[in-house]
This record gives structure tokens, C-alpha cells and sequence, in this order.
């Protein structure tokens, strides 16, 4: 079974994969997810889109949940992003995203930009690195 930095490792090379195969920045958040969920699954790793997560505030479910872009094997959170810049927000979101789920590896991925190797943030919540 892969564990988190395992399974990191293979979602990196689906993403290049993808941004390889799609040619670079100018598509929608949404196809890069979509197409990176195929290459996952192509690979034989469960990959789920748009996971609800609810908000809970002092014991009562707010009328807004987030939204995990893709889980994959139920351990690793990735966030999908096709943005020119990199903001550290999208690091913090991605934290917050995995203390609220109890998981330990996070994977920021934008691909927004003409090369991805720069582009890929790790972000951990109590993982051994």
C-alpha cells in the first residue's frame, strides 16, 4: 500500500503528464482537474473530484461546506490551480482543508504556468517529511 510521500510522488508525474499532454497554461481549473483525475485513475489510484467537506462551528453545520478539487487513496488533498502567479493563500487553504479532514499531505499544484516543476507545493499537517 502507498503511503503519502508514495503516493505524492506519482501524482507529481500525473500532473506533468497532464500539463505535457493539455500544452501548458490557458485552460480552466476544472479540465486540468478533471484530466489529472483520468491519469490518476489510468494508474490504478482512486481519485475522487469535488469532495463536500462541512463546516462546523460550535457544534452547528454551516450552511457552506468546502470543496477538496481531487483525494486521492483517501490520504493526499490536491488543489488544482492555473493561475499566472502563486499566492501563499492557496498554501493556507490547502492547510486548513487538511486539519479539517485529519490528513496529513497536501499537494498545491498550479498549472498556470509553462513549466510545473516550480509549480508544485508540498503542504503538511503533522506529516513526517
Amino acid at each position: 500500500m502507498m503511503n503519502e510521500n508514495d503516493l505524492s510522488h506519482a501524482i507529481i508525474g500525473a500532473a506533468i503528464e497532464v500539463h505535457r499532454e493539455l500544452g501548458g497554461p490557458g485552460l480552466l481549473e476544472s479540465l486540468y482537474e478533471e484530466a489529472l483525475a483520468f491519469e490518476l485513475e489510468s494508474q490504478g489510484l482512486k481519485a475522487e473530484r469535488q469532495i463536500e467537506v462541512p463546516i462546523v462551528y460550535k457544534g452547528n453545520q454551516l450552511s457552506k461546506a468546502f470543496r477538496i478539487d481531487l483525494l486521492v487513496n483517501d490520504l493526499v488533498i490536491v488543489e488544482c490551480k492555473a493561475t499566472e502567479e502563486d499566492h501563499d493563500i492557496y498554501r493556507s487553504q490547502c492547510l486548513t482543508y487538511l486539519k479539517l479532514t485529519d490528513k496529513r499531505l497536501g499537494l498545491v499544484i498550479n498549472f498556470g504556468q509553462k513549466l510545473l516543476k516550480n509549480r508544485v507545493h508540498r503542504v503538511v499537517n503533522q506529516l513526517d517529511h
